[in-house]
């Protein structure tokens, strides 16, 4: 399985890179992943509703210019549906046996994402009703995709 995680903005922090690496690492023994990272669009502190969807859209094209027609896209969206661990394993397995080898998890910027690629998701996943920082959102992402490898192969994974 190729499995991309299109982001947006540079991740500057160094034990998130230190964790999403060390977790990208234990990944290539089950799939491809290819972590893309998008310009964040420059933008003042406090925006008008207008400007914010503004934002979103600029940085949703340079999402979208990354997906490829045959991906499989699953944005993480605060409204989208929540899964356990098992449920996630569960829908990625079903990804791979039906031939969706080519998929995309896409990460928005701190103004979450536009309506383009919304629309463009086949599946909107949300971790959780709380809000988190995107780049904490790499890590926390890359660690499920991890476990559920690890528990579609039965492999011990700590709980």
């Amino acid at each position: 399985m190729n499995i991309s995680i299109i982001t947006v903005g540079k991740l500057k922090e160094k034990y998130l890179k230190q964790g999403i690496d060390e977790y990208v690492k234990r990944l290539s023994a089950y799939a491809k992943i290819d972590i893309i990272e998008v310009p964040d669009e420059k933008a003042p502190e406090v925006l008008s509703d207008a400007e914010m969807i503004q934002v979103k859209e600029k940085e949703g094209k340079r999402i979208l210019a990354k997906v490829g027609q045959d991906t499989y896209v699953i944005a993480l969206a605060i409204n989208g549906k929540m899964k356990s661990s098992e449920q996630m394993a569960a829908d990625l397995d079903k990804l791979a046996t039906y031939g969706k080898s080519k998929l995309a998890f896409i990460i928005g910027g701190s103004l979450g994402l536009s309506d383009a690629v919304l629309k463009r998701a086949d599946e909107k996943l949300s971790f959780s009703n709380m809000t988190f920082p995107h780049q904490l959102m790499r890590l926390i992402l890359v660690e499920q995709v991890y476990r559920s490898f690890r528990i579609n192969r039965g492999e011990p994974y700590h709980k």
